[in-house]
């Protein structure tokens, strides 16, 4: 089955970078990614989404990361990148992969991963 796996997370000081990456599996060789985003969640608090590929060759960010995270995907690999730089101890969450994926055999629908645990040191 289709699923999303989340990688790259970890503890790092303040100012430092951090690359994370979702796999994309289970799609066979035919399938469309409608959309694909990053989001993240801290600790008692709402998820919130941080960057998001609209499948049109257009990225958006949250104000919040602007500048300093870059979202790219590598087709090849079916993996999808989030780059990190300048992390601030208010980046620590975990961050969740999410994409609607279209398959002959489901159809559309609407993925998360397990999520990668960030925690970013003062």
């Amino acid at each position: 089955q289709v699923q999303l796996v989340e990688s790259g997370g970890g503890l790092v000081q303040a100012g430092e970078s951090l690359r994370l990456a979702c796999t994309v599996s289970g799609v066979g060789r035919f399938f469309r990614i409608n959309y694909i985003n990053w989001y993240r969640q801290a600790l008692g608090t709402q998820r919130e989404i941080v960057a998001g590929d609209t499948g049109r060759g257009i990225t958006n960010y949250a104000d919040s990361v602007k500048g300093r995270f870059i979202m790219s995907r590598d087709d090849a690999k079916n993996q999808v990148y989030l780059e990190m730089r300048s992390l601030k101890p208010e980046d620590t969450a975990v961050y969740y992969c999410n994409a609607e994926i279209w398959t002959p055999s489901t159809g559309s629908n609407t993925y998360w991963g397990q999520g990668t645990q960030v925690t970013v040191s003062s």
